[in-house]
């Protein structure tokens, strides 16, 4: 396989099998090792449980930039 076949058939994963393709590939460049690498990692595991169980409520991204674009720009 070269790496346009491999890239193609990583693009065509669902969203959240390409994330962890792509994350395991950055890891493979830059192994997290410190403590704080650790921590980050528990906090974006309890925000997507925090997601996935309905706990909390996805704010889509366009608005997010046009609250901050609002306070920050006008």
């Amino acid at each position: 396989m070269t790496t346009k076949e491999l890239i193609a058939e990583a693009i065509s994963l669902p969203v959240e099998e390409r994330s962890i393709v792509a994350d395991s590939i950055l890891r493979s460049l830059n192994a997290p090792e410190s403590d704080i690498d650790r921590k980050w990692v528990a906090v974006a595991q309890r925000r997507l449980a925090e997601l996935r169980s309905g706990q909390v409520k996805a704010i889509p991204g366009e608005q997010v930039f046009s609250r901050i674009w609002k306070r920050f720009v006008t």
